[in-house]
This record gives C-alpha cells, sequence and structure tokens, in this order.
C-alpha cells in the first residue's frame, strides 16, 4: 500500500482527524486566491506556509514561511511537505503529480484525483454526464474535420475549447458555421498528443444569466453550501457578481443541490466551486474548479463565514462555518490591470483616495507588481440594503479610480 493510502485508505480513522489551530497547513501555489487564503488561515491562529514560484507572488508576502522552486521539483515538494500538518492548494492547473508527491508526507485536499479531473474538461464533463448532472451535450474534437462533424451533430453554432488549462476565455473559439473551423491552430491545443481529445465541443446553451455556487465539505462528508452567486463576464473575464442572485428560490435549491451532488461524486474534501447557466427553465454546469472561486471573494463581507475560512474549516477537519448572508445585498467588482495602464497613461496612479471616498466601498490588492491588461489585480466589494444600489455604488467608486487626483 502507498503511502498516499495508508493516509487517505481508511475514512473511519481519517474521518475523526482535526487540525487544530497552532498546525502548518501548507499552501500549492502563490497567487490571490492563496493569498487571501492564507490571512483567514492567520487569524484563526495557523501558520501558513506556501510552496511557488518565487518570493514576490501575492500569497508568499503574507505566508509565515516560503519555499520556492518549479512545483515539478521533487526536492522542493519534499522539504515544503515535510514542514506542513495539511496541504490545500489555490489554483487547478497545478500538476496533479506534485499533489500527490505531497500527499506522500501530510493529509493533501482536494486528492490528486479530484485535481486530475478538473484538469481535462472531457474527463471533467465525462464524470458530470455519468453522474447525472446536467451538462451541455459535447463531442471530442481533433481537428477541423472533427470539429465540423460536431458542429454538425450539436448544432450550429458551437464552443470548442482546449481540454487542459485556459481560462478567463484563453484557449476558447466559437464556431458559428463550418467555415470558422479553418480558422483554428488545431494543432496547438495545450497538452497536445498528451491529451486525448486535445479538443472538446460544447453545444450553445441560451442562458439568461450566470450563476455559481460553493460548496465545503470535510473528510467525514459533512457538507455545506453558500448562496448562490450571479455573475457578470465582460471579454470572457469575471467582471461583477451579485449576491443574492436573482434566481427562483426553487432555482438556488436545486443549484445548491448540484454543487452537494458534484462534491460527493468526486470525493471532494475542501472547497469547490460549480459555475452554472442560467436557462429559462433550467441549470447547465459549465465548469467546476476545486478550490476558492473569485465569485467567492464577495463572502468575505457578505457571509457570516468567507469562502476562505471555510476552506480552512473543511481541510481541517473542523465545523463547517455558517453561509447566510449577513447583509441584504451585496456586490463585488474585479480591479483589472487596464485601470493601471490608463492611469499610467495619464502618467498617473490610480486614484485610490477618490475610489476610497465611496461609502462602504472595501478594497482589496493582491500584491501584484506587474498590471498587463487582463490581469486581476484587486477587486471592490460594497454591502447594503438595496441590491441596484449597492452595484451603482461599487460601479462609481471604479470609475473614480481614474477620476483627476486633486
Amino acid at each position: 500500500m502507498s503511502d498516499r493510502q495508508e493516509l487517505q485508505n481508511d475514512e473511519t480513522t481519517n474521518a475523526k482527524q482535526v487540525i487544530l489551530p497552532g498546525a502548518t497547513i501548507g499552501m500549492v501555489g502563490g497567487g490571490q486566491l492563496g493569498r487571501m487564503f492564507a490571512m483567514a488561515a492567520a487569524r484563526m491562529g495557523y501558520r501558513v506556509g506556501v510552496f511557488c514560484g518565487s518570493s514576490d507572488e501575492p500569497a508568499a508576502e503574507v505566508a509565515a514561511f516560503t519555499v520556492c522552486g518549479p512545483l515539478t521539483d521533487h526536492s522542493a515538494i519534499e522539504a515544503f511537505a515535510k514542514r506542513c500538518d495539511v496541504i490545500t492548494l489555490e489554483f487547478e492547473n497545478i500538476p496533479a503529480d506534485t499533489i500527490a508527491a505531497c500527499g506522500k508526507h501530510a493529509p493533501t485536499y482536494p486528492d490528486a484525483s479530484v485535481l486530475a479531473m478538473a484538469q481535462d474538461r472531457w474527463t471533467e464533463k465525462t464524470t458530470l454526464r455519468e453522474a447525472g448532472i446536467p451538462v451541455a451535450g459535447f463531442e471530442p474534437v481533433y481537428d477541423r474535420e472533427s470539429a465540423i462533424a460536431a458542429g454538425d451533430l450539436l448544432g450550429w453554432p458551437i464552443i470548442v475549447k482546449t481540454c487542459r488549462s485556459g481560462y478567463d476565455g484563453k484557449g476558447q473559439h466559437r464556431l458559428n458555421s463550418p467555415d470558422d473551423a479553418a480558422t483554428v491552430e488545431w494543432a496547438g491545443a495545450e497538452g497536445g498528443e498528451d491529451c486525448q481529445p486535445p479538443w472538446v465541443a460544447e453545444a450553445l446553451v441560451p442562458f439568461e444569466r450566470e450563476a455559481s455556487v460553493i460548496v465545503a465539505r470535510t473528510l467525514d462528508q459533512r457538507v455545506e453550501t453558500f448562496p448562490v452567486f450571479e455573475n457578470d463576464h465582460q471579454n470572457h473575464i469575471l467582471d461583477e457578481t451579485k449576491l443574492p442572485a436573482e434566481v427562483s428560490s426553487e432555482m438556488q435549491a436545486q443549484a445548491r443541490e448540484i454543487a452537494m451532488r458534484v462534491a460527493e461524486r468526486v470525493g471532494l474534501v475542501g472547497l469547490l466551486c460549480v459555475e452554472l447557466f442560467v436557462t429559462e427553465d433550467a441549470l447547465i454546469v459549465n465548469e467546476v474548479a476545486p478550490r476558492p472561486h473569485n465569485s467567492g471573494h464577495v463572502t468575505i463581507e457578505a457571509c457570516a463565514t468567507s469562502q476562505f475560512e471555510q476552506h480552512v474549516r473543511a481541510i481541517c477537519g473542523l465545523p463547517l462555518g455558517d453561509t447566510s448572508m449577513v447583509v441584504p445585498a451585496a456586490s463585488m467588482l474585479n480591479l483589472l490591470g487596464d485601470l493601471w495602464q490608463a492611469a499610467e497613461a495619464r502618467n498617473a496612479s490610480p486614484n485610490w483616495e477618490a475610489c476610497l471616498e465611496t461609502p462602504g466601498v472595501a478594497l482589496h490588492l493582491y500584491g501584484k507588481h506587474a498590471a498587463p491588461a487582463g490581469r486581476k489585480m484587486g477587486h471592490l466589494t460594497a454591502v447594503g440594503d438595496d441590491l441596484p444600489e449597492v452595484s451603482q455604488r461599487l460601479h462609481l467608486a471604479r470609475e473614480r479610480l481614474l477620476s483627476e487626483l486633486g
């Protein structure tokens, strides 16, 4: 039996394992999700060590210690994992082999099998469909001819995505007709020959809005879901998350049930976000991410327990927190590198003073040093009694970032 199996095969024994404050949590990945997780864990009395590429990554700046190196470097993995009592991750594009290697030294959640599922769209969608989870029709794509065949079968237009990597719209193509299939560089899919199929074609879903649900699950199978978030995207990147979502109570209950079913099906320990298309009369799962999610940032101000605290609770075997809203309405706006570039074009910086003059606006910056267009640099959150008013106030605060300095 492998070390990994010895650590996690005996669910009866492991279900009693509670990792208490004072212990060390390992975070694989150094981005903003790891940063906000580390801040939440530190507030609860945990030490957080980060394994990432360099010491200037967002999570490394707030960690108790950092181990730097390629995420495939097994000597670095061992040096990191041996210092941890439990290990988790902040992004699903971390090599599954890295997580499996971490699991030889400390309990690691989610485990490598969950990560491997989420890293491959074909595997993900097949897993969900086999579990009876509603997904859009999909077909494998290898080249121009198979893309056309998929479009003919699913109905035009179709969305073609690389099976590996790709987020915020990267690695995606909308094909409106067979002629569009000639515009894609089919040999350029992430993963190449190691990923079969390299592409997946999906039927276009005529949705009314996009939503997401975050679910937490412990090793002993306790489960909690957050309220349903409503998400607005610009250029395939999340722009605004609103809470509560404008969907019926029946659909909200259905969305939360879907999230719990997904978590159970994949054997999740930790946190998982389920992204959904909301149609006139149905919910369709778009994709899942076994980690905290951009749409969940609003929980820091809006819910009794934030997604990051819930992540700590889930992997440490603590009681899961209350996910109910503590305010009637809340909204979150992303701040992208475009804002910094627009300010620099005027030989200025974003006008933080004017932004924060807007009543009730919370600022979260991620400590990133370069601000290319489209990069998530931070977010703003506001809460209140009326969702349209909260959203309007938040947009005003963001607009003020580009106002003239006094």
